[in-house]
């Protein structure tokens, strides 16, 4: 059963219908509606609540564009190194994090000084792959407890369409005995973070923007367009707006489902895959997408919120249904491979060293959370065979706690029988092969999962090589 409304919407009745206040003076400042929305923005104080890869960029990128930012999080240890000066992100730098004037803290009572609070928590899906909102509900209580009359909270977390209305807002309403719409103001614009992509940050990507009112909505896309230099889209609704992000990525998941089934299926037929992919695109409309493994905290999720939400209206979407568990089935492949080099190779599997480079969800990225090259060493375990892993972006502790292995600081390739190409950083895709190859046992196999690097020059190596 979903929550209940909050007190001023109904089922019934248009959801933008909210009423609107016409005073936003807040703590003496003076303000009104007729007031530009940019002149009222500028002067804001903004609270960013979850300081994790998508929060801690915003609040630095509000930081820079000088607005006064509060940065809270409940992790205390992660509030200590940001103190510090030290990027836990990766996609910053710790000079951008010390300079930038964010006042870190883990002291939910600065929540008050805030005109707009932005909550950048997790939203996973559990076990059965249903959406969790505990980091949501939790965020929202939070802010709700401390928030003042006036404020506006923005939601960024990935949610299905009707979840900030029907989740976030009875949260915030509970916690501060105060009615939506009318004593504060509740806005969503969904992040588009793509870590470790310097072409693509928070600044160069347009960024979708929804309010419960005209107003709302002008006041939350002229906070944005202060830090967004790509601008920003206006949607109609809120609902719209959490739509959008499940959508583009559910889109991505079907497109790569379609080219890991047909990777599978030409792997039967003898037919390499990327060969036929490159004849296919001369045309002119034909989509570039290529087959491997799906991780990340986007593309295998956000599927599961729109299925899910559909499925509570009634309806089946087996198409999306059918992308996901392809896209699920593609660690077994890949673990297939890897066996088939090996008796290629003729090696036997339960004597078998294999040693894995690469094991973060993404190619110059340290982040191991949501990997799916996991899922390939657990099915190799299967197999006795022995999986040792190295990585130069992710910690070598979290990797042995996350994927049971042993871990290499410094990479050695002595003893193993063939290399697994997981996350194709760049140290990787110029390592010298011919020398991987002689450090390597006798007739050693190499399996790409991207296939990043040459085929060609792969085997002048000395190496059987196959790739999804």
């Amino acid at each position: 059963m979903n929550p209940p409304l909050s007190n001023t919407e109904s089922r019934s009745e248009n959801r933008s219908n909210v009423p609107v206040v016409t005073d936003y003076s807040r703590r003496g400042q003076e303000g009104t509606l007729e007031e530009p929305a940019i002149e009222r923005a500028r002067e804001a104080t903004i609270c960013v609540v979850g300081l994790g890869y998508v929060g801690l960029p915003l609040a630095v990128r509000f930081a820079e564009a000088n607005f006064d930012v509060v940065g809270f999080d409940v992790d205390e240890s992660k509030v200590e190194t940001l103190q510090n000066g030290v990027d836990t992100t990766g996609d910053l730098t710790d000079e951008a994090v010390a300079e930038s004037g964010v006042s870190y803290t883990t002291e939910a009572s600065q929540i008050a000084d805030a005109d707009y609070v932005i909550i950048a928590v997790p939203t996973p899906v559990d076990c059965d792959n249903r959406p969790n909102f505990d980091f949501v509900e939790a965020a929202a209580s939070t802010v709700g407890s401390k928030m003042t009359a006036g404020t506006t909270v923005i939601l960024e977390s990935t949610v299905y369409p009707g979840a900030t209305r029907e989740v976030m807002i009875p949260a915030l309403e509970e916690a501060s005995e105060m009615t939506a719409g009318e004593e504060f103001f509740v806005g969503y614009s969904p992040e588009r973070a793509t870590p470790g992509d310097e072409e693509h940050g928070l600044a160069d990507v347009v960024k979708v923007v929804s309010g419960q009112t005209e107003q709302v909505l002008e006041d939350v896309a002229a906070l944005y367009e202060s830090v967004v230099d790509a601008g920003v889209h206006r949607a109609p609704t809120i609902e719209v707006a959490e739509a959008s992000k499940v959508v583009e990525n559910t889109q991505r998941d079907l497109n790569i489902a379609f080219v890991n089934e047909l990777s599978m299926a030409l792997e039967r037929l003898d037919v390499d895959t990327r060969e036929v992919l490159e004849a296919a695109g001369t045309k002119w409309n034909f989509h570039d997408y290529r087959p491997g493994l799906v991780g990340g905290h986007c593309i295998p999720v956000d599927p599961y919120f729109l299925a899910y939400q559909a499925e509570q209206a009634g309806f089946t979407p087996k198409l999306i249904q059918t992308g996901r568990a392809v896209n699920e089935r593609v660690p077994q492949h890949v673990a297939d491979l890897t066996i088939k080099a090996l008796n290629e190779c003729q090696k036997t599997l339960c004597e078998s060293r294999v040693l894995v480079l690469g094991l973060s969800y993404k190619a110059g990225v340290g982040d191991i959370r949501s990997s799916k090259i996991a899922n390939v060493v657990e099915k190799l375990k299967e197999y006795d065979i022995d999986i040792e892993g190295f990585d130069p972006f992710a910690d070598a502790d979290a990797i042995h706690d996350e994927f049971g292995i042993d871990v290499q600081t410094e990479l050695d390739f002595t003893d193993f029988d063939a290399i697994l190409l997981g996350t194709p950083h760049e140290e990787f895709v110029e390592m010298d092969l011919e020398e991987a190859a002689d450090s390597l046992n006798e007739q050693p196999a190499l399996i790409d999962v991207t296939a990043a690097l040459d085929e060609n020059a792969v085997a002048d190596a000395g190496f059987v090589y196959r790739r999804v």
